[in-house]
């Protein structure tokens, strides 16, 4: 059965108002004593999980910082003193097509795609590059305070992380910080925000040393879901990769790409919503509870209807 997010609100506001009103007061006295505990009805935040649609190969010497997908082929940022690169990759075949290498000097990091100009940072010196997409010549440079972490572009703004919960919304011209936000959800502030890519008007970010990947409120800060892609890579693949880091969008054919850090695959994967399941007094979404704990109120998702309990 699937329920409403209004229905579902309206149901667990009147469980609360049951169990939470006291008995009324008897007299005066009690009156004067007596405070109607707040009811609070904030949602904890979705989790996703996965299924594999296609898998293609992947360099597993790309150390992956940044992933951007246009007109069939990756374009892609790999990391490491000595072995930074800014890379055009076939998405069928894994195979480089077109490589420029970075002075020893820099770890390249996050990558965007804006105004068919290549934007990558560089982890801890202050300085990223500006490229011609076609040619890989160098266009310009362009500095900023904080470390590099993750890019990405909404259309209007360069969209950066820096290892905080803070997103940094840069001017694509001039690459002052417009304005920043700070990332949290129910447990507060989440750190670690790297990996970054723009879809449907929401930023995804990969959360370094972790599985999981935050889909943001780029107005509010606010994480709207997680995204759990535990075991996606294959415990026999796992020798010798690295963490979960790379996210590309193909806006046109509605595909969704993640990889990681010295990951032999790059995988197409479908998010599935979390369920729910509605007893008489409360809900639960099924999934990881050791992990997650138990939900009391999804914000989306699907509800199926048990008695008993």
């Amino acid at each position: 059965m699937t329920l409403s997010n209004g229905l579902i609100s309206l149901i667990l506001a009147l469980i609360a108002i049951a169990s939470a009103t006291p008995a009324l007061p008897t007299g005066p006295g009690d009156a004067a004593a007596r405070i109607l505990p707040q009811i609070v009805t904030e949602a904890p935040t979705p989790v996703y999980s996965f299924r594999i649609l296609a898998v293609y190969p992947h360099d597993p010497n790309a150390f992956t910082q940044g992933l951007v997908y246009f007109q069939g082929d990756f374009y892609e940022s790999t990391g490491l003193h000595g072995r930074s690169s800014l890379r055009k990759v076939d998405l069928e075949t894994g195979e480089v097509l077109q490589m420029r290498e970075l002075p020893d000097t820099y770890f390249a990091e996050g990558l965007t795609l804006f105004d068919d100009k290549l934007y990558q940072l560089t982890w801890q010196s202050h300085i990223g590059f500006i490229y011609d997409r076609a040619s890989f010549e160098p266009l310009d440079t362009f500095r900023y305070a904080t470390e590099g972490w993750g890019l990405t572009q909404d259309g209007r703004e360069l969209i950066m992380s820096d290892g905080t919960p803070n997103l940094y919304f840069l001017d694509p011209n001039t690459l002052e910080i417009r304005r920043q936000v700070e990332v949290s959800d129910e447990n507060g502030p989440v750190w670690k925000l790297n990996e970054l890519e723009y879809i449907d008007g929401v930023v995804y970010a990969n959360v370094w040393q972790t599985d999981r990947i935050a889909r943001i409120d780029p107005d509010t800060g606010r994480v709207t879901a997680w995204i759990d892609l535990t075991g996606l890579l294959p415990p026999e693949d796992r020798p010798g990769a690295n963490v979960l880091n790379g996210i590309a969008w193909d806006e046109e054919g509605g595909r969704l790409f993640v990889t990681g850090k010295l990951w032999p695959k790059l995988f197409q994967i479908q998010l599935i919503p979390p369920t729910y399941t509605l007893y008489l007094n409360r809900i639960e979404m099924q999934g990881n509870s050791k992990a997650h704990g138990a939900r009391k109120l999804p914000l989306e998702g699907t509800c199926k209807r048990s008695g008993g309990e």
